[in-house]
């Protein structure tokens, strides 16, 4: 039977999953909330890289992308900080929606699977 690992398992949720060298990341928000969508979102992209990192793969090896936004209006936005933070020519395959998130504080949430 193949090995699963989960990082920091809670009640419902993992905030990462490895499974046959694919790496899915719980769906994450920013730290600090307090900040605008390009602070929120480069938040999010810093723990994205160090949760990959802690499973041994990083960006280059991305697959797919989910985000949610709490006003499509701050998808611009979001895109300045994402666009720069993606290498050249490896952008996954996405999905950016308006959500009502959990907090209307939170601006932004983004989960990506990746390969190793």
């Amino acid at each position: 039977m193949a090995h699963i690992k989960r990082t920091d398992p809670g009640a419902i949720l993992s905030k990462a999953v490895e499974y046959h060298n694919f790496v899915y990341l719980q769906g994450v928000t920013a730290k600090d909330t307090t900040k605008d969508i390009k602070g929120q979102t480069a938040d999010v992209l810093a723990q994205i890289d160090h949760l990959l990192e802690e499973h041994g793969t990083d960006k280059t090896q991305l697959l797919q992308a989910l985000i949610w936004v709490r006003n499509i209006k701050d998808r611009d936005g979001m895109n300045e900080v994402w666009t720069p933070w993606l290498p050249k020519n490896g952008a996954p395959a996405r999905a950016c929606v308006q959500a009502e998130l959990a907090n209307p504080s939170i601006l932004v949430e983004i989960m990506v699977t990746a390969c190793k």
